[in-house]
């Protein structure tokens, strides 16, 4: 793989902040169609059972409507199975739910029907007409009451070399003879996806067989190719928009029902439709991070060495779809230990089927890693950051292969000094101010450094522009910023002459945004498209500039908008050259994957989080004064954003500890905690003082800029990092998050 080097950069400021603070930027709801009509939806009451009548003559019947839409008047896509209530041969991992299919009822919340209307206000008022008569069955929604019910994944009975399968290294339960064990159980809560854009979609039927979408989603293709299958159309019929998302973060890695409600209400009253969900619906029906429970049996010698880790973990599921993440990844790679078990299950229950969240899986098994590494430190009288240098991996003891790069001890160094660790007491309890306990806690992180393949599109115009272009959406960590920075990089041309346009199917393959794998992707492809570009105007050079006839790219530079020779002060810039040439403009498509690396090397991003609180005696309020989160993830194209990242992960992981829980009504099945009164997220006054620092060296084993990816590794072990300052502060250890004040008291 072709080494790029590392330029010395400023940062860019984000390429498309004046359209945001603008309101130039339109996201998919924002889109004024001709004949647009609007959409809501109508959804269950009850968890479990059936639709016994639907009675929508008053809402039919109300101004303005267009249609009501239930099973039992709807068209259904042709990509839905005939008759596949009970399939012979069911997937792997089940079935999304199909809208309108049948009079079931798999949870509360479904939705069951969709009015349309000349107004949202008429299309809202009309839906609260339609009355439902159920059957109701007896609904399964109890986490805790119905654990023993947790199977196998499908997926790991057919493969019992999926990551999911039961993994064993060494003795099983082998921590169960060392000199000094611990056994504990963690649980994490239901957390919800709560963006600020809440999910929307407007739909254009611009013929009987052309399908446009202006969608909430992490990828346009994924997407295009999803619905296609669904409507059984050529794919290339299909168009998804998606020029900004207003967060997500892993409720639009999947595509849910809505969508398709939304799509067959424009199929049938012929005009474009704009559907956007409430807040309310946000917390059942598009996807949440799965009800954990875990178990952790974890020994070591008397001088700290792990002898053994077995970890074991039920994640929550839904009764019609297998939702499963890696909760226990973390488990098998990250410590020395030469006895590993890991044992992961998922509970069906009368729920909505979760989905990934930042951090997926790992942010949870995290959790109860680094809080039982922490909870065997004090056994064990030691540091807990000595604990883990102590037990320091220098390669993956899992897939016993080399790490491709690895600088998680520099994050130590730099994390640990400017938080003052030095500070830190072993026994809790020990530092106080006034009323407030004083502890630090620490949690470390990892996710792999994913790379897919990409294409990107570069056309490089007479002027001296260059506009690129690419199928990837941009969700919010600035992608569109970090791909001009590449380009920026490789070609000389200044970032005011560079456009990088996205969130279009028509545009170059690209796959979803999630699993920290864009920039390593996309970007990869940018610099190849580039790499061709220099190559053509090398030609143009070649021909038009006696002085580069018979040169290579090696004897020249592209800076300053320009070409010139490395040892003379010679050179032109690119718009003057593509005149004298005559060329109009230059455009390629060059595509960029990954090689053979995975079968000889173990990519992985790394982080690590230390965090300081403040835990008041009387109150047991909770105040994290400090943090300090370093990350391992090769190069960082731009501090800046690449900072927001980072600071917005601990964001995330200060809601996990101490403020995010989706309670259910466990009598209808219901989530209480639906709006931002109740489901509280971590505002300006809970966020401290956040310092950010990066290992920032290369990894040109994962891809050509020797970036490693940096989006999940934000949260991950931030949680812990802030449940282990509170142990060391008060004394006091809590296994199930969040942490409230009513369990300090």
């Amino acid at each position: 793989m072709e080494k790029i080097p590392q330029s010395v950069r400023e940062p860019l400021h984000r390429v498309d902040s004046r359209l945001k603070v603008t309101g130039a930027a339109r996201y998919s709801a924002e889109y004024p169609l001709p004949g647009l009509v609007y959409a809501a939806l109508v959804t269950s009451t009850i968890a479990k059972g059936s639709i016994k009548s639907i009675d929508s003559k008053a809402a039919g019947n109300a101004p303005g409507v267009l249609a009501v839409i239930s099973h039992k008047n709807t068209i259904r896509p042709p990509g839905y199975p005939a008759d596949n209530e009970h399939p012979t041969e069911p997937s792997t991992r089940g079935q999304p739910l199909r809208v309108f299919y049948s009079n079931q009822i798999y949870f509360n919340g479904q939705p069951i029907a969709i009015v349309v209307a000349d107004t949202f206000e008429r299309a809202t008022y009309a839906a609260s007409l339609v009355k439902i008569e159920y059957s109701k069955d007896e609904h399964r929604t109890d986490f805790h009451a119905n654990t023993g019910k947790a199977v196998l994944p499908e997926s790991a009975k057919k493969n019992p070399r999926s990551a999911l399968a039961d993994y064993d290294r060494g003795a099983i339960d082998g921590y169960k003879h060392a000199a000094v064990k611990l056994e504990a159980e963690y649980e994490h809560p239901a957390e919800m996806h709560n963006p600020m854009e809440l999910q929307a979609i407007t739909v254009h039927w611009e013929a009987h067989n052309k399908l446009t979408l202006y969608d909430k989603v992490q990828g346009t293709q994924p997407t295009q190719q999803n619905f296609a299958r669904e409507w059984k159309l050529p794919v290339e019929n299909v168009k998804v928009i998606a020029p900004f998302v207003g967060g997500a973060f892993g409720n639009g890695l999947h595509n849910w029902p809505h969508e398709t409600a939304a799509i067959i209400a424009a199929k049938m009253v012929k005009r474009p439709v704009k559907l956007m969900l409430t807040r309310e619906q946000m917390f059942f029906m598009v996807g949440y991070r799965p009800r954990t429970w875990q178990k952790v049996g974890i020994g070591a010698s008397v001088d700290g060495r792990i002898v053994g880790i077995s970890h074991s973990s039920i994640g929550q599921t839904s009764s019609y779809e297998q939702f499963t993440e890696s909760t226990l990844q973390q488990s098998r790679m990250m410590y020395t230990s030469p006895n590993v078990s890991t044992r992961y299950k998922i509970l069906p229950l009368d729920v909505s089927t979760p989905i990934w969240m930042r951090g997926p899986g790992e942010a949870t098994g995290a959790f109860a890693l680094e809080s039982a590494m922490d909870e065997l430190a004090y056994l064990l009288k030691m540091d807990p950051l000595a604990f883990r240098l102590l037990n320091y991996t220098d390669a993956d003891p899992e897939k016993k292969l080399p790490w491709s790069t690895k600088f998680l001890k520099e994050c130590f160094e730099m994390g640990s000094k400017a938080i003052g660790w030095d500070k830190r007491k072993l026994e809790p309890g020990t530092l106080s101010d006034g009323h407030w306990k004083i502890g630090y806690g620490m949690g470390v992180g990892t996710f792999g450094a994913n790379r897919g393949g990409a294409k990107v599109r570069a056309k490089l115009f007479a002027n001296g522009s260059l506009v690129l272009q690419s199928a990837v959406t941009d969700i919010g960590p600035g992608t569109g910023t970090a791909m001009t920075q590449v380009a920026v990089d490789h070609t000389g041309i200044s970032p005011n002459s560079i456009t990088f346009q996205l969130g279009n199917s028509e545009f170059p393959q690209a796959g979803n945004q999630g699993g920290s794998s864009t920039v390593n992707s996309v970007g990869s492809a940018v610099i190849a498209a580039c790499m061709a570009l220099k190559k053509n105007l090398l030609a143009l050079a070649d021909k038009n500039i006696p002085e580069f006839k018979g040169l290579t790219l090696e004897q020249v530079i592209f800076e300053k908008d320009g070409i010139r020779l490395k040892d003379k002060d010679v050179g032109m810039s690119l718009s003057e050259l593509m005149k004298k040439s005559g060329t109009a403009d230059l455009d390629v498509i060059e595509e960029a994957k990954p090689g053979e690396e995975r079968k000889s090397y173990s990519m992985y991003s790394y982080s690590v989080h230390f965090a300081e609180v403040h835990v008041h005696s009387i109150t047991g309020m909770v105040k994290v004064k400090k943090v300090v989160t370093c990350a391992d993830a090769g190069v960082i194209l731009n501090k800046k954003t690449a900072g927001n990242q980072m600071i917005g992960g601990v964001t995330g992981g200060i809601g996990m500890a101490l403020q995010e829980d989706a309670v259910m009504d466990h009598r209808f099945g219901r989530y209480i905690t639906k709006d931002f009164a109740d489901y509280h997220v971590p505002v300006h006054a809970d966020v401290p003082d956040i310092e950010v620092f990066f290992a920032d060296k290369p990894d040109y084993i994962v891809d050509p800029m020797g970036t490693k990816g940096i989006g999940e590794i934000a949260i991950i072990g931030v949680a812990p990092a802030i449940t282990n300052a509170i142990f060391n502060a008060t004394g006091k250890r809590i296994r199930k998050l969040p942490v409230t004040p009513d369990k300090l008291i």
